[in-house]
């Protein structure tokens, strides 16, 4: 095990120890209280820390701009991955060719970029708990659950968006934990232009 993935493990067990530790024990957030939340956020920007199914980690910043919209840019290499009408588009610094690109509904991240996120619509949501400190939702495209899923945690009071875990089609999963979110943050369209990333890179 590296160095870098023993200290981010050992700082993960430590806020976990943290949030045990606080004075209360935090509520379970509801199906609807959750979807409110999703179809609030609007606009953010986030630092983030992801864990790829290789064991490697990545840190970054996110963008996100709903509906449909998300980008992370990669801290140390040009690398990034673009989600912007209808499409993603992942760039690989290490990659002499253009960017791969497919739909975003063949991504389980799409579930929190629609328009309208309704948790409660019939076969969304695999999995609903709360172990005390925050709450874990699964959940996947009802009409193509063969696509994957996403998992992902909540805290309350105020309700906010921490991590989450993609499980793709092939079993894959990709960890994102996000730290110093920010809503409502102003960002330019431009930051989601695939062509116009394409014609730059």
């Amino acid at each position: 095990m590296t160095m870098i993935r023993r200290s981010f493990l050992a700082s993960l067990a430590a806020a976990g120890l943290a949030l045990a530790a606080g004075p209360a024990l935090a509520r379970q957030l509801s199906l609807g209280e959750i979807s409110g939340y999703l179809n609030g956020l609007q606009s953010a920007t986030s630092g983030f820390t992801q864990i790829n199914g290789d064991g490697s980690i990545q840190t970054g910043t996110m963008y996100i701009k709903r509906p449909g919209r998300i980008r992370f840019e990669y801290a140390g290499d040009r690398s990034m991955m673009i989600a912007g009408g209808g499409q993603v588009a992942v760039f690989d610094a290490r990659s002499n060719t253009g960017p791969e690109r497919y739909p975003l509904n063949q991504t389980p991240l799409s579930i929190i970029l629609e328009r309208n996120v309704d948790l409660g619509r019939a076969g969304m949501v695999t999995g609903h708990s709360s172990d005390g400190t925050k709450t874990t939702v699964t959940a996947q495209d009802p009409a193509r659950p063969q696509m994957g899923s996403i998992q992902m945690v909540f805290t309350a009071d105020p309700v906010e968006l921490r991590q989450w875990v993609v499980t793709d089609d092939a079993g894959r999963k990709t960890t994102v934990v996000l730290n110093d979110l920010a809503a409502g943050a102003g960002i330019s369209d431009a930051k989601f232009n695939i062509r116009s990333e394409m014609s730059n890179w």
